[in-house]
């Protein structure tokens, strides 16, 4: 096991907490594999990150298509993600299902065998109101309370708007450390009502908006990005850290300024609710078309996406791969 021995509080959050798809083996869109994970590029992909520098280490998501994985292959990978870390990186594990006591019952397994947190959703089968979204996770963390929790706040996916009476009550929850967020916009209202006790983790392109608001507090981001070539997201979080300490915010603004166009292409016309009916698609064509990790196939059911949006997510995915060239070449 190589969890430390103390659950992680809100003050081990911080830097770049990286999202990584499922890897899929070449026959990983057939239903009948049995098991499609390729996990040589889970372990090659783990590494990489750390070794890039990366502060901690999500999966099982949306994109890590959790909703279409086996508890077999689940449970695997969630071995050789924390046999790879060592320990050396949080590792936040997804388990995410349609009722409490199932995700109760991995979240136990993630435990045993060392994950340090996990990312979790709501259950989604049906709209959940605010005291049974605040029960959700107060059951959890009740039943596994050694495990430090990441409330996974996707409004789209989860049928909830996450409001600020959720943030206020949750933030009760000790095992509640942090979020993975999208909505910039309430930021500081959602700080305020969950009284810093939970850190959320901005999307990486809004980090520095995040930051400037409050440089002491919002030191965190999830990145997607990590898994089209990590030096990049390292340079990002690095160049914010400095600004934050001088004032002078010259250097991240012309880095967002150059990154911005590129993670345009990603999203098709519509906004972040059409970009969430194809999220799975859409971020393994980004991400194989960086070329830095192999995700392979999408799963079934959710594989098909308009010919076009998968070439914007394509461009996406080449566009940040030659950004990460300039910088290791000293001209970006």
């Amino acid at each position: 096991m190589a969890r430390r021995q103390d659950r992680l509080t809100v003050d081990d959050v911080n830097g770049a907490w990286a999202i990584i798809p499922t890897p899929a083996i070449d026959t990983g869109d057939d239903w009948r594999t049995e098991d499609s994970v390729d996990y040589d590029e889970v372990a090659r992909s783990v590494e990489g990150l750390i070794t890039a520098g990366v502060d901690s280490i999500m999966c099982q998501g949306t994109f890590g298509e959790g909703a279409s994985l086996t508890w077999e292959e689940k449970k695997k990978m969630m071995e050789v993600m924390v046999e790879t870390a060592a320990g050396r990186v949080p590792i936040f594990v997804g388990v995410t299902t349609l009722n409490t006591r199932e995700t109760i019952r991995q979240l136990k397994h993630a435990r045993d065998i060392g994950a340090d947190g996990t990312m979790l959703g709501l259950p989604m089968w049906q709209q959940i109101d605010v005291p049974g979204a605040v029960r959700f996770y107060q059951d959890v963390a009740e039943a596994v309370p050694e495990m430090a929790i990441c409330v996974y706040a996707n409004p789209e996916a989860f049928k909830f708007d996450f409001p600020a009476p959720f943030w206020a009550q949750v933030a009760n929850i000790p095992q509640v450390i942090t979020c993975k967020y999208i909505n910039i916009g309430q930021l500081h209202l959602h700080t305020l009502v969950s009284r810093k006790q939970i850190r959320f983790l901005a999307l990486e392109f809004h980090h520095a908006d995040a930051a400037k608001m409050d440089p002491d507090f919002h030191t965190a981001f999830w990145s997607p990005c990590a898994c089209t070539g990590p030096e990049l997201t390292i340079h990002w979080r690095d160049s914010i850290k400095q600004a934050a300490k001088t004032g002078d915010w010259t250097i991240p603004d012309q880095l967002y300024n150059k990154m911005i166009p590129v993670l345009a292409n990603l999203f098709p016309p519509g906004g972040f609710a059409e970009f969430s009916r194809y999220n799975i698609q859409l971020e393994k064509e980004r991400i194989n078309a960086a070329g830095w990790m192999k995700a392979g196939p999408c799963r079934p059911p959710y594989m098909s996406a308009p010919a076009n949006y998968l070439e914007g997510a394509a461009k996406a995915g080449t566009g940040w791969a030659d950004l990460t060239k300039q910088l290791i070449a000293g001209k970006l």
